[in-house]
C-alpha cells in the first residue's frame, strides 16, 4: 500500500486547472495549424490563423485560452494499492478546483442547482469521474469544459438495426444542427455501447484522446475516418463561417451493449480542447 497526500493532491489540481485553462495541448495546436493546409476558404483561413495567435497569447502571457473556462470536468484512476492520506480524494479535487479558479483568475461558473441558479463563486463541486486501475499510482486529468460546445452535445439510444449508418446519421445530424454554436473547428467523441450513461462517458472521454491517433477497433476506426469526412463535407468551417475544416478529429470509443438497444452519446468539444494530465 502506498500513501499518497491529500495536499500534494490540492497543490497539483490547482496547477493543473490554470495550466488547462490558459495552455492549449500540444496536439491540439499542432492539428490547428496543419488544418491550415486544408482549408481554402479565405474567411476560414483568416479565423485558423487569429485561433492560433489567441492560443500564443494565452500561453505567453499566462491568460485563460477563452473567457468560458468552463465546468471541471477531472477523470481519475486510481491504484487499488494506493492510499489517500491527510483528507478525502474529492475534497482534495475540489479544494485544487477552487484554489486554481481563485489564483488563476479563471471564470467561475457553476450554479448551486440547474432551477435556481445562484452560482457557488468558486467553481465547484467539479464533475469527477474515477476508475480503479491496479498498481499504487494516482492518475488525474483535468478537462475544462465549456458552455457552448457542452450544450450541443447529445445522448440518444438507437435501435440495434440503426446499425453503423444510424449512428453516423446522427453524428452527423447533431454537428448540423450545432452549426457555429459549439465554435468550430470541434473535436467530435462518440461514446457507442454500455448504457446511456456509460456512453456518455465514453463520449467524454474520446475527446481527451491524442489529436488523430485512430481506435485499437477497426469498426470505431472506420467510423472516425468516415465521420471526419462528411462532417468536414458539411461546409460549416471555422467559426461558422464556411470551408472546409469542419471538425480537427473524431474519436470513438465503444463498450458492450444489451441485445435491443444502442446507446449513442455525442460530445461535441470547441477548438480550445483544453486538458491536463499529471501523475502521483
Amino acid at each position: 500500500m502506498r500513501d499518497i497526500s491529500a495536499k500534494i493532491i490540492t497543490q497539483r489540481v490547482k496547477d493543473a486547472c490554470i495550466e488547462a485553462c490558459c495552455v492549449l495541448p500540444d496536439d491540439v495546436m499542432a492539428s490547428l495549424k496543419s488544418s491550415l493546409a486544408l482549408e481554402e476558404s479565405p474567411a476560414g483561413t483568416d479565423v485558423i490563423e487569429q485561433l492560433i495567435e489567441n492560443a500564443e497569447i494565452a500561453k505567453n502571457e499566462n491568460m485563460p485560452i477563452c473567457q468560458d473556462t468552463g465546468l471541471t470536468l477531472v477523470f481519475v484512476e486510481l491504484g487499488q494499492d494506493a492510499h489517500i492520506v491527510d483528507g478525502s480524494l474529492y475534497d482534495a479535487i475540489n479544494q485544487g478546483v477552487r484554489e486554481g479558479y481563485e489564483e488563476g483568475y479563471l471564470r467561475k461558473s457553476i450554479v448551486r442547482h440547474p432551477i435556481d441558479r445562484v452560482n457557488t463563486k468558486d467553481n465547484t463541486p467539479a464533475v469527477i469521474n474515477t476508475e480503479i486501475v491496479p498498481g499504487d499510482k494516482l492518475k488525474i486529468i483535468i478537462a475544462p469544459k465549456g458552455g457552448g460546445s457542452e450544450n450541443m452535445s447529445i445522448a440518444k439510444v438507437l435501435n440495434p438495426s440503426d446499425g453503423f449508418d444510424g449512428v453516423k446519421r446522427l453524428v452527423v445530424e447533431t454537428v448540423k444542427n450545432a452549426g457555429p454554436n459549439p465554435c468550430p473547428p470541434i473535436v467530435v467523441g462518440v461514446g457507442i455501447g454500455g448504457t446511456l450513461e456509460k456512453a456518455a462517458l465514453l463520449s467524454k472521454k474520446a475527446i481527451l484522446r491524442k489529436l488523430g491517433d485512430p481506435s485499437a477497433i477497426e469498426t470505431d476506426a472506420r467510423l472516425e475516418r468516415e465521420l471526419l469526412d462528411d462532417i468536414n463535407r458539411t461546409g460549416i468551417g471555422p467559426s461558422g463561417y464556411g470551408g472546409r475544416v469542419t471538425a480537427l478529429a473524431v474519436h470513438v470509443e465503444s463498450h458492450p451493449c444489451h441485445i435491443a438497444s444502442l446507446p449513442v452519446a455525442i460530445t461535441l468539444q470547441c477548438h480550445a480542447a483544453r486538458h491536463k494530465e499529471f501523475e502521483l
